[in-house]
């Protein structure tokens, strides 16, 4: 690989980005409600094996 090569992928690259570059499906709403489940289990199960007994 070239450094011309090289040079041009990441022009392509970063020129991708200026438009956005998300996929259409993926709602921001969706995926961050998801994390914050996630989190929540994640922390709930933490909560649990960490009780005083």
């Amino acid at each position: 690989m070239s450094l011309t090569s090289t040079a041009h992928q990441l022009v392509t690259v970063a020129a991708e980005g200026e438009h956005g570059g998300n996929h259409e499906s993926l709602s921001p709403y969706l995926t961050g409600g998801g994390a914050f489940v996630v989190l929540l289990l994640l922390l709930w199960i933490t909560t649990r094996f960490n009780r005083d007994r």
